[in-house]
């Protein structure tokens, strides 16, 4: 049985493989959200993509300049937003008409410690 309890300022992250079908918990200042691993999964992924392209425009951007990255894939969309610095993350999942709906968001503080914990979950749903 996998198991993660990962959590920090502004952000928490569980796992429970053996909890079905929503397996891992995501949460931020306030609020917190289940998820089953697919969705888990590809926010994951998504995130590590936005992750990828802010790094390989960060040398490109005036230490002033702030830029804004979107991704939307598989009822996700996702938005990056920071500068040279850092950055803050927003997310939102729209899945299939009837079911529920995600909304979150973390702080610039707090939103690279859940990425880099979500980065840990290991596998495919």
């Amino acid at each position: 049985m996998t198991l993660i309890q990962r959590e920090g300022e502004g952000w928490r992250l569980a796992w429970d493989a053996g909890r079905h079908p929503f397996s891992v918990l995501i949460g931020g200042e306030g609020w917190a959200a289940e998820l089953n691993e697919a969705e888990a999964f590809s926010l994951r992924d998504g995130l590590s993509d936005l992750i990828a392209q802010h790094r390989q425009l960060i040398d490109q951007l005036m230490p002033e300049e702030a830029i804004e990255l979107e991704l939307e894939r598989e009822g996700w969309w996702i938005c990056l937003d920071g500068d040279r610095q850092g950055w803050t993350l927003r997310v939102m999942l729209s899945p299939e008409s009837g079911q529920r709906a995600i909304e979150g968001s973390w702080s610039r503080e707090a939103a690279a410690g859940f990425t880099a914990a979500l980065a840990q979950l290991h596998g495919q749903p």
